[in-house]
């Protein structure tokens, strides 16, 4: 049976010694689980753009972000274009209108009509045929892949706006990419807003589930106004 290396922190390692945990079928049960999450995540991401419903195929897609992706793809076929661009799926975050990746946004000092304002001053393109919105763009691709990565790396089971978002602003090419970093958008400052919001998300489940309200409403410190806006946007992003 072949190998693979697993390395602990210290502590972890030490902990596991002193509890004399098994090891190897711990670790072959977590493996199990996370090969069979993100076989599904993959799957999922291989966008069919064909069809009435181009994005039924997303199982591993939340409602807003298959709902974003649905936007984008409007977007492109209204305006004639055979490829869905990182610019159609940034507008198709932004019409979906109620989700993380807008919070994210603000937290990050950046106002979601600032960027509506600024794809739509960009040229629009032109139409090329009757494939309208049937192939996303090398581009749009990576950045999907890059927001597949991102919900990996999270440990997320599922694909939201908020992945959507991390992928657009990582995915080196695109337009959408270049304005959302033009903005502010560093991928290290938005991962850790993500972290934030969700975690506060996660509180506040539990406070509404004990029935405390106060706990809740608490929360619109809002994580300590989200990590004092992070750390004034790690102090302008290591003074530049």
């Amino acid at each position: 049976m072949p190998k693979v290396n697993v390395y602990l922190p210290d502590d972890l390692a030490a902990a596991v010694k002193d509890l004399g945990l098994p090891v190897s079928p711990i670790c072959q049960h977590a493996l199990e689980i996370a090969v069979r999450r993100v076989s599904g995540l993959m799957e999922t991401a291989k966008l069919d753009l064909t069809g009435d419903d181009p994005t039924a195929r997303l199982k591993n897609f939340t409602d807003k972000s298959r709902a974003a992706v649905s936007f984008a793809i409007q977007r492109a076929r209204d305006s004639g274009v055979s490829m869905i661009t990182t610019e159609h799926l940034l507008a198709g975050i932004l019409d979906e209108g109620a989700n993380l990746a807008l919070q994210v946004l603000r937290s990050l000092e950046i106002e979601p009509d600032d960027l509506r304002e600024e794809l739509a001053a960009r040229p629009a393109p032109t139409a090329d045929g009757d494939s309208a919105g049937r192939q996303l763009d090398t581009s749009a691709a990576a950045a999907l892949k890059a927001a597949l990565h991102e919900a990996i790396t999270f440990g997320h089971n599922y694909i939201g706006c908020e992945h959507l978002l991390l992928g657009l602003i990582n995915e080196p090419d695109g337009t959408a990419g270049e304005i959302l970093r033009s903005h502010g958008a560093e991928p290290r400052l938005a991962r850790r807003a993500v972290a934030a919001i969700l975690s506060g998300y996660v509180y506040a489940k539990a406070q509404m589930g004990g029935g405390d309200q106060s706990g809740a409403a608490a929360l619109r410190d809002a994580l300590t106004r989200i990590g004092e806006r992070l750390d004034r946007l790690e102090e302008r992003v290591g003074s530049q």
